[in-house]
C-alpha cells in the first residue's frame, strides 16, 4: 500500500503544478486582451490625429483647443471604466470583452491630437520606451517574492494627487508644475505596473484555489494593464515627445 504522506504530497504537486499551468494561461490571456486593446487605441487614434478633418470635428477651429465634443470623448474614457468597474459582473464574459474594446476604441479618440502635437517619430520612440519600461516592470512585479500590496494606497494616492494637480495647472499654466507632474506621473505610473501585475497574479492564485470563475477577471486584470501602459505613455510623451 502507497504511504499517504506520499499520496498526499503527489496530489498536492500535481495540484499546484495545474494551478502554474493555469496561471500562466491566465497571465498571457491578459497580455493578449491588452495587446489587441493596444492595437485597437493605436488605429483609431492614427487615423484621427493624422486627418485634419477628422480632427477639426474634436476641437475648435480658431483656438485649436478641444470643443464640447472634443471635452465629452476626452472624459468620456474615465466614465466607461467606472460604469465598467461597477456592471462587470452584471456582464457576460464577451460582453466585457467588447466592452473593453469599445473603450480602447474611445480612449483612441481622445488621445488622437498627440498626432498633431508631436512627431511620428518622436511618439515611435516613445512607445518602445514605454514597451521596453513596462515589460520590466511587469514582469518585476510577476515574479517578485516580495509583497508590494502595500505600495497600492500611496500609489491611488498620488493618482488622486495627481488628477488635482493636473486640473490647478490647466487654469495657472505653470511650467514648473507641469514638470513636477509628468515626472510624480512617470513614478507612479511604473510603480502601478510592478504593482497591478502581481495583484492580478495573486487575485488569480486564490481565485483557483476556491475554482472561481476568472474569465472575467482575466479582462478586468487586461483593462488596469492597459491603463497603466497608456498612462506611462502618455506622460513619457510629456518628456520625449518633439512638437510639430
Amino acid at each position: 500500500m502507497a504511504n499517504t504522506n506520499t499520496v498526499r504530497r503527489a496530489g498536492s504537486a500535481t495540484m499546484g503544478a495545474q494551478i502554474d499551468e493555469g496561471l500562466r494561461t491566465h497571465m498571457n490571456k491578459v497580455y493578449g486582451l491588452m495587446s489587441v486593446a493596444m492595437i485597437v487605441t493605436g488605429l483609431v487614434a492614427y487615423a484621427f490625429g493624422s486627418s485634419e478633418a477628422l480632427l477639426s470635428i474634436l476641437r475648435d477651429p480658431i483656438t485649436l483647443r478641444p470643443n464640447v465634443l472634443g471635452w465629452i470623448v476626452m472624459f468620456a474614457p474615465l466614465g466607461m471604466v467606472m460604469f465598467m468597474g461597477a456592471a462587470v459582473n452584471r456582464m457576460s464574459q464577451a460582453g466585457a470583452q467588447l466592452f473593453f474594446y469599445a473603450f480602447a476604441a474611445l480612449m483612441g479618440l481622445s488621445i488622437s491630437w498627440i498626432f498633431a502635437v508631436y512627431t511620428d517619430a518622436s511618439i515611435t520612440k516613445t512607445f518602445f520606451v514605454t514597451a521596453i519600461s513596462f515589460a520590466s516592470l511587469s514582469l518585476y512585479g510577476y515574479t517578485t517574492k516580495k509583497d508590494i500590496s502595500a505600495w497600492g494606497s500611496f500609489l491611488i494616492m498620488g493618482v488622486v494627487g495627481l488628477i488635482i494637480a493636473m486640473i490647478v495647472n490647466i487654469f495657472l499654466q505653470s511650467a514648473a508644475l507641469d514638470f513636477a507632474v509628468s515626472a510624480l506621473g512617470v513614478l507612479i505610473f511604473a510603480g502601478l505596473t510592478a504593482y497591478d501585475t502581481q495583484k492580478i497574479k495573486t487575485m488569480y492564485l486564490q481565485a483557483a484555489q476556491t475554482g472561481a470563475e476568472t474569465g472575467k477577471m482575466a479582462i478586468f486584470g487586461a483593462l488596469t494593464l492597459y491603463l497603466d501602459f497608456i498612462n506611462l505613455f502618455m506622460f513619457l510623451l510629456r518628456f520625449m515627445g518633439s512638437r510639430e
